[in-house]
């Protein structure tokens, strides 16, 4: 799942089998659901506790690039609230879970596969509507909202929109149980290099249907998300203004692409040196682990590494298949600080009007890693042999040790640097 699925996600209707699963989805059984209200938190209520300007939530992340592949939050979902682990993806909308409604196909779970509600979002609901591939979807099931979606990486779910409940504790020490919609993935199709033991997805893109659209709508937090990865593993995600803006450099995001977290044009630059790489788009997409750039900005990457690394001890290394490009030492490496003095910093500077505004620097650290091997290898690839075309994709590995900010109110993305193992508590949120 984590090979640059931003890009190819779509979302076309379901031509859904009612006969397999109509103990939970057939035809017209169950109403939507919507006197199902909280138990103790009214709107009005809420807003008491909380103001949007300043409330925020905080989140743990577990995992790594490299060998885990992805970083993953557990959420707190159902009645009564039971965990999930969910594999975080900016470059997607819709939170899903596997879902035994009953399930066709699921992969394995840390946890028992989630049991839906009857909360069923309707087919004309604006969330449904988010989903598909026209407005002019067809309803074959009117009292439900059915699903596909497919990632680049050839992962694919299908299920039904349902209303649950979301058990959050926000960072003035309220705990809230909010309903929002999520996904009952009850068919997924995945290959063996994107398959990982989660028990769903976290979507955090622009759309109407992401976590923080939604928790923006009910007026609890500032349409704001982030996060910081650390090179260490872990780190943290956070939906409201739980960053420090001093330290923020921004850069608008890209009015072209209504979807992503996108900014450009941008100029690649190496070790300081301009390349005469320029006019790049850059889409920031924790759902791929690795940096991807298309075929004339990587082909120029390679040429600079090839001059950089003439003479030094460094040698391609073909045997080994962890990635496209690996290179070995006189003896096998323990970490990167052996090989980052080989290797000088990669940026993209984001132009406005032909002047340069904003730099995202990209350090060796931050795009390389030491193989099981003990050998050194790159974590850029070439993203137009994988169909992102002229997109260049800013994974995982080169966000590390930064705070990123998507700001979807201004319409800006930042980032700076920052200590990614320290989870900020309440008293070091920036309002």
């Amino acid at each position: 799942m984590k090979m640059g699925k931003v890009v190819m996600v779509v979302a076309v209707m379901v031509l859904f089998n009612m006969s397999s699963c109509s103990a939970w989805f057939g035809g017209n059984k169950h109403k939507s659901g919507r006197n199902s209200i909280l138990p103790s938190e009214a709107t009005s209520s809420r807003s008491r506790l909380l103001n949007p300007a300043g409330s925020s939530i905080v989140l743990p992340l577990y995992g790594n690039v490299y060998p885990v592949g992805f970083y993953n939050v557990t959420l707190n979902i159902g009645q009564p609230a039971r965990p999930y682990f969910l594999d975080v993806d900016t470059g997607s909308d819709l939170t899903w879970l596997q879902c035994d409604a009953p399930c066709t196909h699921c992969s394995e779970t840390p946890h028992p596969l989630y049991r839906p509600s009857n909360d069923f979002v309707p087919c004309r609901d604006p969330l449904c509507a988010s989903l598909q591939p026209t407005e002019d979807y067809n309803c074959e099931h009117p009292d439900q909202c059915d699903y596909e979606i497919n990632y680049a990486d050839q992962y694919s779910t299908f299920g039904v929109l349902l209303n649950d409940v979301y058990l959050l504790n926000f960072t003035n020490g309220v705990q809230l149980k909010v309903r929002m919609a999520l996904g009952c993935g009850y068919d997924q199709v995945f290959s063996p290099s994107s398959y990982h033991p989660l028990d769903g997805l976290l979507g955090l893109g622009r759309g109407k249907a992401s976590l923080i659209s939604q928790l923006n709508s009910q007026g609890l937090v500032r349409n704001v998300i982030g996060h910081c990865l650390s090179a260490q593993g872990g780190g943290y995600i956070f939906f409201g203004n739980a960053y420090d803006s001093a330290r923020v450099t921004w850069t608008p995001i890209s009015s072209v692409d209504s979807k992503h977290y996108s900014a450009g044009p941008a100029e690649l630059v190496f070790g300081g040196r301009k390349t005469g790489v320029g006019s790049l788009t850059a889409v920031f997409d924790t759902g791929s682990s690795y940096t991807y750039f298309n075929s004339h900005a990587y082909q120029a990457l390679l040429s600079w590494l090839k001059k950089e690394l003439s003479g030094k001890p460094l040698k391609v290394a073909p045997d080994d298949q962890t990635l496209p490009l690996c290179w070995h030492g006189k003896r096998p490496f323990t970490s990167l600080r052996e090989v980052r003095k080989y290797f000088k910093p990669v940026a993209l500077g984001f132009t406005n009007g032909g002047r340069t505004k904003a730099q995202f620097e990209i350090l060796p650290e931050a795009y390389l890693i030491i193989s099981n091997l003990g050998n050194v290898c790159l974590g850029i690839l070439n993203g137009s042999e994988v169909g992102l075309e002229e997109l260049n994709l800013i994974g995982d590995i080169s966000m590390q040790d930064k705070v990123m900010v998507f700001e979807n109110e201004k319409q800006l993305i930042g980032w700076g640097p920052a200590d990614c193992s320290r989870i900020p508590k309440s008293g070091d949120v920036s309002i």
